[in-house]
């Protein structure tokens, strides 16, 4: 439980802004990240990581010479929303394009994607390497489809190291994704996180028990079993990372990885049975270490992993660094980069608006406001239903979303926009506060229904159908779910079927609405028994059957708020 907060709304950019000063010789803190402090020479390749916070040393640990050049940082365990994303992209760019490294998690996955086309449309070249090291999340013939543990570390240094050689972009890019190819992680856990403000753990481990397969997001392990003695402990990690081996792979880097409440003595007890059991079994180990690299706030736990070697990823993992939390070989001659002010997203300007469209867009503010209410009162049941697959914040996440886009809505009133505009602004407050998964698809959904508005006319009952069915096409086709994945398409695909038949039937959007809103609320609680197939809870898939899918639930919450409203 975390003793020392001010707000838990600010702890992660508090956090961060202390990080900042204390490390000010190696970053320079900017909206959203971190950036070197460090001149850096023109033309040389970025390698810019992150995701959420709560992982610390990962990511803005990882700044430096050797490696990497920037870090992205979301809320806790939630994404980094898509204009954080590309912010720091612009300011970490050196004419030689840029690698995009992250944990294989939906919410980066939809942020960092959406952030690098918006980038490559400036003329950017922009590669994206996801990080697919935890065994536990998927079978060895889907290796893309594993999530992102500790291997972030072994996989960063290695492309730190072949960017700063000068290596170019292409070249680069293979050098990671070979790291991440040949990474094998697995971890375990013996007591659960808690967020910052929160006062009971994401999950719990029950007495005498340790947790197989755990995630970094606060995700239980996909079994239990009982807690054995060090030299026990070290032959299951130790076989379960080896099952993948490559042939006559012999030479490895191996990191076994405390997870924020481990002892390091406990760590240094079990890395001597680590080794020996790596060392029968026929391994060379090169430079291990052994330390919290990639932690998850407080929980107790370990993970190992094991990166494969061949002579180019060696000679890149010996390299030379110096950052805040790792330093290797010889020093770095440095000096302080030229400052230049953070190219930060300017402050939205709305253009002129009918008197309609401002009174349609008060309109929208209100809605705002029945979402704020009711996603408050909920936040507690929704973190709950989250937590039985996921990590637990997804009330958290929409509540503070909510209170982000009702704020930018109301700024936008205030200043005389249409409904189409400020629709669009409250779309990009939500996702850009909230981050994650969730921030990221309601951020894409108000954006894209506010496209069916105009600035110059008042929000008909036509085109408020008609924005629903633009919002349902734009998650899906950039999401990628689809019905009987068990996400929010499960229960928004039949609001909006439901809404444009019940407007077809001639019914008034008052009426068509509230009879979309119980489909809604049905199709929402019909995704308890489906299994996911996709994002956190997808390695969990058992501890998710029985019960519905969060983010179905709050969209139902939603509908039936505004239903009410109406």
């Amino acid at each position: 439980m975390t003793k020392i907060v001010d707000d838990p709304e600010t702890f992660a950019s508090a956090a961060l802004a202390g990080f900042s000063r204390v490390y000010g010789r190696y970053v320079r803190l900017v909206k959203g990240g971190v950036v070197r402090a460090t001149a850096v020479p023109r033309g040389k390749v970025s390698v810019i990581v992150g995701g959420g916070s709560g992982h610390y040393p990962a990511f803005a640990g990882y700044v430096g010479p050797g490696m990497a050049d920037a870090a992205v940082a979301g809320e806790i365990f939630a994404s980094p929303s898509t204009a954080a994303v590309a912010r720091v992209c612009r300011n970490a760019d050196y004419g030689g394009g840029i690698i995009l490294g992250f944990g294989n998690y939906a919410g980066d996955v939809l942020n960092f994607g959406v952030a690098a086309e918006r980038l490559r449309a400036e003329g950017i070249n922009v590669r994206i390497v996801t990080v697919t090291d935890d065994v536990a999340s998927a079978p060895a013939d889907s290796h893309l489809q594993r999530r992102g543990i500790a291997g972030d570390f072994v996989v960063f240094k290695v492309a730190g190291a072949a960017a700063e050689s000068g290596l170019a972009i292409d070249d680069v890019e293979r050098v990671t994704r070979l790291a991440n190819a040949r990474t094998f992680s697995f971890g375990v856990a013996f007591g659960g996180c808690t967020l910052p403000g929160a006062t009971e753990p994401l999950f719990t481990v029950p007495k005498g028990m340790m947790a197989l397969g755990l995630g970094i997001h606060g995700e239980p392990g996909i079994r239990d079993a009982r807690i054995v003695p060090a030299g026990e402990l070290a032959k299951l990690l130790v076989e379960t990372v080896l099952t993948e081996r490559p042939a006559g792979a012999r030479r490895a880097a191996v990191l076994l990885n405390g997870l924020g409440a481990t002892k390091y003595e406990e760590l240094f007890v079990l890395w001597g049975a680590v080794e020996s059991q790596l060392q029968a079994a026929g391994v060379d180990l090169i430079a291990p270490e052994v330390g919290e690299y990639v932690t998850s706030l407080d929980m107790q736990g370990c993970s190992l992993t094991v990166m494969w070697l061949d002579e180019e990823l060696e000679r890149y993992w010996l390299a030379p660094c110096d950052t805040p939390v790792f330093r290797r070989g010889e020093t770095f001659a440095t000096e302080p980069a030229a400052f230049k002010a953070d190219a930060d997203d300017e402050a939205p300007t709305f253009g002129p608006a009918s008197g309609a469209s401002r009174e349609s867009a008060r309109c929208l503010a209100g809605i705002l406001d029945t979402m704020v209410s009711v996603l408050s009162e909920a936040e507690a049941e929704l973190g709950r239903i989250d937590a039985f697959a996921g990590d637990g914040d997804h009330g958290q996440g929409m509540r503070r979303g909510a209170n982000a886009a009702r704020d930018a809505i109301n700024q936008a009133v205030a200043s005389g926009a249409g409904a189409k505009s400020a629709l669009a602004a409250a779309g990009d407050a939500w996702a850009d506060r909230a981050g994650g998964t969730s921030g990221a698809i309601w951020g894409l959904l108000l954006r894209s229904w506010s496209s069916a508005f105009a600035d110059d006319t008042a929000v008909g009952d036509a085109d408020v159908v008609r924005g629903a069915r633009l919002a349902l096409d734009d998650v899906m086709r950039l999401g990628g779910a689809r019905l009987g994945d068990k996400t929010l398409v499960d229960a928004f695909l039949p609001f909006v079927a439901a809404l444009e038949t019940a407007r077809k039937d001639g019914l008034s959007l008052k009426e068509a609405w509230h009879k979309a809103s119980i489909t809604c609320d049905e199709a929402a609680q019909a995704t308890a028994p489906l299994t996911p197939r996709l994002g956190r809870a997808r390695p969990l898939a058992e501890r998710s059957i029985g019960h519905p899918d969060a983010g179905a639930v709050s969209l139902a919450l939603i509908a039936k708020a505004i239903a009410a409203r109406l």
